[in-house]
């Protein structure tokens, strides 16, 4: 059990992190009361389990940002520049996100600053490897938004998304809340990963929460059920990424607008291989521009090394393992440079 000394020294840290968030008054009320709560424990030296868990819900609501938010960029040569730089092909995607951004520039012409935007929720459709998450990723870049992915693969309860309520045990906030505190503002891109991927006992509950959170009617009241008040999400912009839509409710289909994301071609992809994921896989190997090139008709044995791919993913594993036996060898001082032929192909993929 920590001395008195050194609890009161931490009731006085919570106590400068209430006095510094920006509380709704009725919460500040409340976390007011529960500091002079912890002061008379304290005092009458009668440190117990409820000491930390009051404590603990103090910190956590007093992290969040109530009323922290980003000024959006909503500049559309910075927008081409960001999806130009970050996405190779996909036209009718970018395009989309293109309008997306006009949109939202243009509400922000026409409406007051107390008037709240809501953005349409995006729907990133597309096989695995298609680029649906790094283009939510580029958005927030382009908006000049903080963004935080929440990932629904294998999720298995709604509790997961809105917490549990401080009488259980070990209870703390959910993913949603946890990702605000993450972001440091009420306003980031959130990006809801692979929705369609929830354990099939939870699925209704969840998709039951993603309702709540994709409808701009309640999610300025979203309530998690640790941190038991309501906390506006109606200025975060949700973006949503699935592989199958049979397995999202209707009524939260209903809510969201459909991107499909379209396979990549052959040809695409030794431009995506050799523009992109070359130079980035030097990099995180050490390697500068004379230490690997790759010759031109390699390119096509790269992209197929395992037959037909509708993604980058194995394309990407497949030159960032190239480029760390090229890294291995110099270092060992086998070589100084490599230039992936037909010759030497199989010292480096050894399925050819």
């Amino acid at each position: 059990m920590p001395d008195d000394q050194a609890l009161l020294t931490e009731i006085q840290q919570l106590k400068q992190k209430a006095d510094q968030s920006k509380l709704p008054d009725e919460l500040r009320l409340k976390i007011e009361q529960m500091i002079t709560r912890l002061q008379r424990m304290v005092s009458l030296s009668s440190y117990s389990e409820e000491y930390e868990k009051t404590a603990h819900y103090i910190d956590w609501v007093t992290s969040l940002p109530w009323d922290s938010t980003t000024q959006d960029t909503l500049d559309l040569t910075k927008t081409k520049e960001v999806f130009e730089k970050h996405h190779y092909g996909m036209q009718d995607v970018k395009d989309r996100f293109l309008e997306y951004v006009s949109v939202l520039s243009l509400k922000a012409k026409q409406t007051n600053t107390a008037t709240v935007i809501h953005a349409p929720v995006l729907l990133l459709h597309g096989l695995v490897g298609t680029g649906k998450t790094t283009f939510a990723y580029s958005l927030a870049e382009a908006l000049g938004r903080k963004i935080v992915r929440i990932p629904f693969g294998g999720m298995g309860s709604a509790k997961d998304l809105r917490g549990q309520s401080r009488l259980h045990l070990e209870s703390e906030p959910g993913d949603i809340i946890k990702s605000l505190r993450q972001a440091g503002v009420r306003n980031p891109v959130i990006l809801l990963d692979e929705i369609d991927r929830v354990a099939d006992e939870a699925r209704g509950e969840i998709m039951g929460v993603l309702v709540e959170l994709l409808d701009p009617e309640q999610n300025s009241g979203f309530k998690d059920n640790y941190i038991d008040y309501p906390f506006n999400l109606s200025e975060a912009i949700f973006l949503a990424t699935c592989n199958n839509t049979e397995k999202i409710a209707t009524a939260v289909f209903d809510r969201l607008e459909v991107i499909e994301m379209p396979s990549y071609t052959d040809k695409e992809k030794i431009e995506i291989g050799r523009n992109y994921l070359l130079p980035q896989a030097m990099k995180e190997a050490g390697l500068d521009t004379t230490h690997l090139t790759i010759a031109d008709d390699i390119w096509p044995l790269i992209v197929r090394p395992l037959g037909f791919d509708a993604g980058i993913r194995t394309l990407q594993r497949t030159i960032k393992g190239v480029a760390r036996k090229v890294a291995r060898q110099i270092v060992e001082g086998s070589i100084q440079k490599v230039e992936l032929t037909q010759t030497n192909i199989k010292d480096y993929l050894p399925q050819y």
